[in-house]
């Protein structure tokens, strides 16, 4: 199935409402401060991942939620849907979502979160591990115990499309738990080279973190 006609297809399962949100979302620039405007979520443990639709319904977002609302977005206007993760050594902190896009044979990426770090990336990259490297001095353990200040981040995947599915499959399914286990489980590329000795976060890098853009209760703070 050709990307047009993938695209016909999702707009089938929109509603007017949300076609009057996609419309308005022509560029990746756009899409990125629609994301940067709702609230970030903070879902408790085990909660399942929602689809681009509820997310528009309560307009709160997950970095995983906002990726595949970017991706949507982007789909919506007839460009790849593609995801990539940030994935980290050990399971000692969190992988990270971001959305890609590319520009004049250029990669870059559109990112939810609620922190200074691992944000958008503009589309100056030439191949997508050039682009993905540019995360890894910002990924780092914040929180005072045996891997304070550790960067973390180990590999990232290759470019992730969401045309793998039917539409139905990730735009409007119940939940998209699915796609995040998928990802997880795709080709992934490592970061660090072997033997390579890390310079840990400074403490005026762990201070950025805490800053942060949107409270628990969905009031901006900056």
């Amino acid at each position: 199935m050709t990307i047009h006609i993938y695209r016909k297809r999702l707009h089938t399962f929109l509603s007017p409402v949300e076609h009057a949100v996609f419309k308005k979302l022509t560029t990746a620039h756009k899409i990125q401060d629609f994301l940067d405007s709702i609230p970030v979520y903070m879902p408790p443990a085990n909660k399942s991942i929602r689809n681009p639709q509820q997310v528009l319904r309560e307009m709160r977002a997950h970095c995983m939620e906002g990726a595949v609302l970017a991706a949507a977005a982007l789909a919506y206007h007839g460009q790849e849907p593609l995801l990539m993760d940030l994935q980290t050594k050990g399971n000692i902190d969190y992988d990270h979502v971001v959305t890609l896009f590319k520009e004049n044979r250029h990669w870059g990426a559109i990112s939810k979160t609620n922190h200074p770090v691992l944000r958008w990336r503009d589309p100056i990259y030439k191949t997508v591990r050039e682009l993905a490297m540019t995360y890894t001095h910002e990924y780092y353990l914040p929180d005072k115990g045996q891997h304070y200040r550790t960067k973390t981040m180990s590999a990232y995947s290759a470019p992730f499309n969401l045309r793998r599915y039917r539409v139905e499959e990730w735009l409007v399914a119940a939940d998209i738990n699915h796609v995040a286990l998928d990802l997880d489980e795709s080709r992934h590329f490592p970061t660090i080279p072997r033997g390579a000795k890390l310079r840990k976060a400074t403490e005026l890098e762990i201070k950025s973190l805490k800053l942060s853009e949107w409270s628990r209760s969905g009031k901006r703070l900056i």
